[in-house]
């Protein structure tokens, strides 16, 4: 899945991630590999239990990885790290997890909350200097320099989204893992954290890892999606090829439950129900091919020919 023409900035090669280990180990990411090129937004899309988030844990590794191995920028960083490197990889990647409430210290003040990580890895010249960093971080996310005084419960739901934004952003990371970050969000708060996002990409050139369960949100900010089942990447491509000629079943039954905004359709559109059994892998088992140019899928060879005929 490499890009000769585009700078590859994380890499999973055949990750596997099981919980717990020996006998009764329960994998939960089975073997899957792709590239998440720099300065894109890449998503990966499931239903809650297919593996997506484990995915993100184990890049920032929260998460072990049983087999196979995670690259960013040219080191591996899966399995034990010499502290330098650790150390490394927590100020290069950050996260924005999915639920503003849980991922705040309720006992600390949002000025401790945004600039723990300037502590922890000294990135400041005095007090004077930590605090304008920790002022214009908020002024960045459309909060204010007075709200550095107060506590998470203090605020709202997309209020507390925007300071975990925040604490994220102070440490100037080159890449991003977005956890769900809208899910507990009002639709109408959605809108502005995901232009925000965009508008972060934009200036300082960043790359997110996005991690959705509903493609009618990533549609708006993805480059390339990935479609995640059971533990099994089943389609990638870039945004619009995938809404345009998406192939496989998992994906087609997704997209039918995206709601549409006239009533007439909605009330009239056939939601498809996913399968498992519509495929026959008794003995013509599934490859992760590349179908066309870009657009990878998980097919036996009769199902390959399938969805070619299906393009063309």
């Amino acid at each position: 899945m490499l890009n000769n023409e585009r700078e590859v900035i994380c890499s999973l090669r055949n990750v596997e991630i099981s919980f717990p280990k020996g006998r009764d180990k329960f994998v939960a990411v089975d073997h899957v590999s792709f590239d998440i090129y720099k300065g894109e937004t890449f998503s990966l899309v499931g239903e809650s239990g297919s593996g997506k988030t484990t995915i993100g844990r184990a890049i920032i590794r929260i998460n072990n990885v049983s087999d196979g191995e995670i690259i960013f920028k040219g080191k591996k960083i899966s399995g034990k790290l010499d502290p330098e490197t650790d150390r490394w990889v927590v100020k290069n990647i950050q996260m924005i997890f999915q639920d503003p409430a849980a991922s705040l210290n309720e006992r600390a003040n949002i000025d401790y909350i945004v600039t723990e990580g300037l502590h922890n890895f000294h990135l400041y010249k005095d007090d004077a200097d930590r605090r304008a960093k920790a002022e214009k971080a908020l002024k960045d996310v459309g909060l204010l320099p007075e709200h550095l005084s107060r506590y998470p419960h203090e605020f709202s739901g997309g209020q507390r989204q925007r300071i975990g934004i925040a604490r994220a952003m102070i440490m100037e990371p080159d890449f991003i893992i977005a956890d769900e970050p809208i899910s507990a969000l009002d639709v109408s708060i959605r809108a502005q954290v995901l232009n925000l996002m965009k508008k972060f990409q934009k200036e300082r050139g960043l790359t997110y890892l996005f991690i959705a369960h509903d493609l009618s949100v990533v549609r708006f900010i993805s480059d390339r999606i990935a479609v995640i089942h059971l533990g099994k990447i089943v389609e990638l491509a870039e945004t619009e090829e995938l809404f345009r000629n998406c192939l496989h079943p998992y994906t087609k039954s997704l997209l039918s439950a995206i709601p549409m905004p006239d009533p007439e359709i909605e009330k009239n559109k056939q939601l498809i129900t996913y399968d498992p059994s519509v495929h026959d892998y008794s003995v013509d088992k599934p490859e992760f091919v590349e179908i066309i140019p870009g657009h990878w899928v998980l097919a036996n060879k009769a199902e390959q020919e399938k969805y070619l005929a299906q393009i063309h």
